[in-house]
């Protein structure tokens, strides 16, 4: 189970030099230029923004982003979590950065300071071989306790439609809301530090 000593990792972390696509490269979403200026600190990773599912539809997707989640979690700093469940338009900013059009994406996918670190296999062997720790040093400490008003699901029922992304206009009828998501659901004014 236990790596002999002197063993090189098979892991692979992207850097910037490696691939075009292991950097956030999207200017359409305000946050992502933030995540990647490391500039400022090249040595220290800002933040982990990890993007996930909580649907269990496919069980084994919704494991693997459980564990990661978890293993996340036990180092106690703060993480951004995405879940594409609950907002399409966390899929649209991760199909953007990974450089896909279209297609299918498979989750969880991970990145520590602006670097595509990778998926569930890679998290659980970085973790395992003690690299996971290295990535996250210095990062700033997770907020002790839970939001008041999302009780931590970083998104609230839509003030203008009630969650139901209907709205009732005399002369034309029914609309869909545009204060939304999909799913009648807005970003939690007191937790969530970036709009999408």
């Amino acid at each position: 189970m236990w790596r002999p000593r002197g063993t090189k990792s098979t892991v692979r972390i992207y850097d910037k030099s490696s691939s075009p696509t292991s950097l956030f490269h999207c200017s359409s979403f305000k946050d992502v230029p933030e995540l990647c200026n490391e500039e400022d600190k090249p040595t220290q990773p800002t933040r982990v923004v990890v993007y996930f599912t909580s649907l269990r539809v496919v069980r084994p997707t919704f494991e693997d982003c459980r564990a990661v989640r978890s293993i996340l979690r036990g180092f106690r700093v703060s993480i951004d979590e995405r879940d594409l469940s609950m907002d399409s338009g966390f899929l649209t900013e991760l199909q953007q950065i990974l450089g896909q059009s279209q297609g299918k994406v498979t989750l969880p996918r991970v990145f520590i300071g602006g670097r595509y670190v990778g998926g569930a296999e890679e998290i659980k062997q970085l973790h395992e071989i003690g690299e996971l720790k290295k990535l996250v040093e210095g990062l700033p400490p997770a907020e002790p306790g839970v939001c008041d008003a999302c009780g931590g699901y970083r998104f609230i029922l839509c003030d203008e439609c009630h969650g139901s992304h209907k709205l009732f206009v005399e002369k034309s009828g029914f609309k869909s809301c545009t204060a939304c998501n999909e799913n009648g659901l807005i970003r939690c004014p007191s937790c969530s530090s970036a709009p999408l």
